[in-house]
This record gives C-alpha cells, structure tokens and sequence, in this order.
C-alpha cells in the first residue's frame, strides 16, 4: 500500500532573510522524498507562495506544482494550503489521517498500515530543541495519532520510521538508532545532534549535504 505523508510547515518565512526556505530545510525536505520512496506521495501543506516556488524550484526546476516523477523518489505537491484544507478537496476522512504527535498514547505499530490510515501527518518544522509542542496546533482537530517513542526525532527521520513502520513493516524497536549522535569533522571540530536518528549500524543517516553544511556553519551560530 501506497501512503501519502504531508509535512504541515509551521515555520514563518525569515523576513530578512537571502531565501524562503533556509538551505538546511531545504535539505531535510528532500531528504524526506528519498526516505518515502518511489510510488508515495509527500505533501508540503502550509507553505508561503515564496516558499512553494522556492521548493518547486529546487525539486524539479520550474514553478510548475505538478507532482515530480523520479523513480527513485516519492512524488511531490506543495501547497499554501493546510492540512485542514487538503482534507477537504482530497475527501479524505479525518480519522484516515494518523497524527505522529509524542504525547499521543499508542505507539506506530506495522498494523496502522493495513489500512486503517492513509496519510500520514507531521507538524512543526524538523525538530525544536528544547521542544515546543507545536504539534498541538494539530492535535486540537481530532486526529487520531501515535507516538515513534519517548526521544524526539527531526521531523525527516521520523517521517523515514514512519515508512519503514507502516509500508516495510519493520516494528519501531528492531529499527537502528542512535541518539544524541556526535558528528565530526576533524580531529578538532564536531557537534552534538539534539535528536535521535535512525542510523546505517554505524553512523547516523542524514540528508545528503547536511554534513558540509554543519560544518560551514559551525561558527555561525546554527539554530537548530
């Protein structure tokens, strides 16, 4: 079964800022496109006008919204639109949409993709540290939701838990993590990751370019 996961932005657009979409977020968002995989669909929901032909414009080039069609990759839509919104013209039934919220009181289980749930839905904006519990916003509309444990994820790790869950059936505490990882660069530079990520058996999986880019920021003061 094919799922669709939509990400509803919650992040206003820096208003000084050279581009809509910070380089970082951008990263994590393709990011998610990958970890979806081929044949499913990720809906960026919320989004400014600025932001969505910022994100199309990085996708595929143009400033078209039609969804992308790379075999490798889940498709796309992005959308100024919420979720609320998306609902309706998609007719889909709210309690088909599974909210990963952390304080909700059931955990993901491989059976939440047997039909019970069609979307998938994120809320907030790639991890918050210390959290700030943005996904209340969402919980306020009656989604039924699930938890991915007690650490909390950046929001393309839990959305690639989420796929290997409920599509790979993989249940959620045979999958590989690392918490708090140290990531480094040399013998002298590193960070310390606030989040929980799943990992290869070895090192933490993230986006591709995200390394170059802690490390060009390291003395910057990256806000994370």
């Amino acid at each position: 079964m094919n799922f669709t996961y939509v990400i509803e932005h919650m992040e206003e657009d820096e208003p000084n800022a050279s581009k809509s979409i910070p380089p970082w977020v951008e990263l994590e968002y393709k990011h998610m496109r990958m970890l979806a995989g081929q044949n499913s669909l990720v809906r960026f929901a919320h989004l400014s006008k600025a932001s969505c032909d910022a994100l199309n414009n990085s996708f595929n080039g143009s400033g078209s919204q039609k969804p992308s069609h790379n075999s490798a990759l889940a498709n796309f839509v992005c959308s100024q639109e919420g979720v609320m919104e998306l609902l309706k013209t998609s007719k889909v039934d709210l309690q088909k949409v599974c909210l990963l919220d952390p304080k909700a009181e059931a955990a993901l289980s491989p059976s939440d993709g047997d039909g019970r749930f069609e979307w998938f839905l994120f809320g907030g904006i790639l991890g918050d540290d210390p959290p700030r519990d943005r996904t209340s916003e969402l919980r306020a509309h009656g989604f039924p939701g699930r938890h991915l444990g007690s650490i909390q994820m950046t929001t393309d790790t839990a959305l690639g838990v989420t796929k290997l869950v409920v599509q790979d059936k993989i249940p959620l505490d045979k999958i590989p993590y690392v918490d708090h990882p140290t990531i480094r660069f040399n013998a002298k530079e590193s960070v310390e990751m606030p989040f929980r990520y799943f990992s290869d058996g070895r090192e933490p999986i993230l986006p591709p370019g995200m390394k170059k880019l802690l490390h060009e920021d390291l003395n910057k003061g990256f806000d994370f």
